[in-house]
């Protein structure tokens, strides 16, 4: 009966099993006798095709014994092939007395070990149990090393997503900051991202990229928190180098939330796109038609829209149905009209607009 580590009789599961290769029919049998007093499972094969097709219809086993001079496929062949098939085999060679030069190759090919002839059972028991434990030891250090490392790739993701939610709270709170600032603009964001939602929805966004459109509406204007409070505030028309100024923030803005660039790409695409225009006019790049992310057309529009329906300090606001006809008026130039079409069928009841924060 074979035992267990504990005493107790071993599960055939537990015993670990061995392939003995040799076209000598007593060799096979007698190191058979030996694997089995040593409580390995053996199975035997007379030459290195005939093992090759055992592993193929058992599966791998954790040692394979070979003698090196067999009919058909040699153990060179044999070993090299079961290296590249199953790694994990621990293969302990066989050679004859003088064949020093063959069992250093052996050993070359990646074979833990290798055994004289004629075997002495003593000394085939010990390599025997060797080959088995080091093939454990190294097993156990691969398990232990990918379950250290996933560990710490896990420790690190939840690192990176607490210190990415603390970042995105910190931006929250300061597009927050920057709307109290301006009476005109406040609750601006959270409506545009409310109608960006809404009106992607109607595009046939779903799931995370819905996701992103929700804060990428949330955080698109967070580059104006580098603009000066006169420029944002000016009642009158802008001069130049203040127009400069304020279309700066879309680049800001990108750079502001370049942390969250792998995970969150359309945010990004969102902030720093959102002035183009389909004619090409827009800013920061010039963009035209469809060369503009969907997405950043998509918030031009609610965008435009909320600017035009609350009061600006340069101008009082419009009334929906105006604001709405004025989209009309310039798709194609300035908006996407499909866009403009989505956010007229998720609100058609402008009456009920604009939405309250």
């Amino acid at each position: 009966m074979v035992l267990d580590s504990l005493g107790r009789p071993a599960r055939p599961a537990d015993v670990p099993r061995a392939l003995v290769v040799d076209d000598d029919l007593q060799v096979r049998r007698t190191l058979c006798r030996v694997l089995r007093a040593l409580g390995v499972s053996p199975a035997e094969a007379g030459n290195g095709r005939d093992a090759l097709a055992l592993l193929e219809e058992s599966g791998e086993m954790p040692l394979l014994i070979s003698d090196i001079y067999m009919p058909e496929m040699d153990g060179m062949t044999l070993l090299k092939e079961v290296r590249r098939r199953y790694p994990d085999t621990a293969v302990l060679m066989l050679t004859g007395v003088a064949e020093v030069t063959t069992a250093v190759e052996s050993l070359q090919h990646g074979a833990v070990d290798y055994l004289a002839k004629p075997i002495l059972i003593e000394e085939f028991r010990a390599r025997v149990e060797n080959a088995l434990e080091k093939r454990r030891l190294v097993l156990e250090n691969r398990y232990l090393q990918q379950s250290y490392q996933e560990r710490l790739e896990a420790q690190l993701r939840e690192l990176d997503l607490k210190n990415k939610e603390q970042f995105l709270g910190q931006v929250q709170m300061a597009v927050r900051m920057l709307e109290k600032k301006d009476v005109y603009t406040r609750g601006h964001s959270q409506r545009v991202s409310k109608y960006a939602v809404k009106t992607a929805l109607m595009l046939g966004y779903t799931g995370e990229v819905l996701d992103q459109v929700r804060l990428g509406g949330d955080l698109h204007d967070i580059g104006k928190i580098g603009t000066r409070d006169a420029v944002l505030n000016k009642p009158g028309p802008l001069t130049r180098d203040e127009f400069e100024e304020i279309k700066k923030h879309v680049t800001e803005g990108e750079e502001i939330l370049e942390p969250l660039r792998r995970d969150h790409p359309v945010v990004l695409e969102i902030v720093r796109h959102h002035h183009e225009r389909m004619d090409g006019s827009g800013f920061p790049d010039g963009l035209r038609g469809e060369a503009i992310p969907m997405v950043a057309r998509l918030v031009c529009v609610v965008d435009a829209f909320d600017a035009m329906t609350t009061n600006r300090a340069y101008r009082p606001s419009r009334q929906p149905d105006e604001a709405m006809a004025e989209l009309q008026r310039c798709a194609g130039l300035q908006f996407d009209p499909d866009v403009v079409t989505a956010f007229q069928r998720a609100f058609p009841d402008v009456s009920k607009l604009p939405l309250e924060t």
